[in-house]
């Protein structure tokens, strides 16, 4: 929960740092730069949420509870997928990004495959709420398979 709140803070920071430098008109590096972070928040909400989940798939404790909240957040988290990398296309300013550059070629892609995620995450978190371990840690490879499909094709490999 703390990484959490410390996400949520920093995408709070962010976006005061939009209003106060409203009075003066922040360059296109600083808009870039807010827009890369703002992206960054979303994923790491994400990956906050979907941590706990692949852990369970790997000797974690199962918590159906958990499993079932974590994934109606990533369901919640997933339509600002599309909302964050339209925001600004950053190919031309230095920013560090995984974010490869055809990302902003194929916005509608990206709806299309947010809405997938979405969809997987709540029919996860659907299959999580009866509690059973192994339908459950079944479903985590469409979930999984719904993140990695944006992976595999918009972002660089780690």
């Amino acid at each position: 929960m703390k990484k959490f709140l410390l996400v949520l803070a920093g995408f709070i920071a962010t976006s005061m740092f939009y209003v106060v430098s409203a009075q003066d008109e922040p360059t296109p590096e600083q808009m870039a730069a807010g827009a890369t972070t703002d992206r960054q928040a979303v994923f790491k909400l994400l990956r906050f949420n979907i941590g706990p989940i692949l852990a369970m798939t790997q000797g974690a404790p199962f918590d159906a509870e958990l499993a079932e909240r974590n994934g109606r957040r990533i369901a919640a988290i997933a339509p600002m997928i599309p909302e964050v990398l339209g925001a600004m296309d950053t190919r031309g300013y230095d920013v560090e990004t995984a974010a490869l550059d055809l990302v902003w070629d194929n916005l509608d892609d990206i709806q299309i495959k947010a809405q997938a995620l979405i969809s997987a995450a709540n029919e996860f978190s659907d299959v999580a709420s009866g509690g059973d371990m192994a339908s459950t840690l079944g479903a985590v490879r469409t979930l999984g398979g719904a993140c990695g499909n944006c992976h595999e094709t918009y972002r660089a490999d780690d």
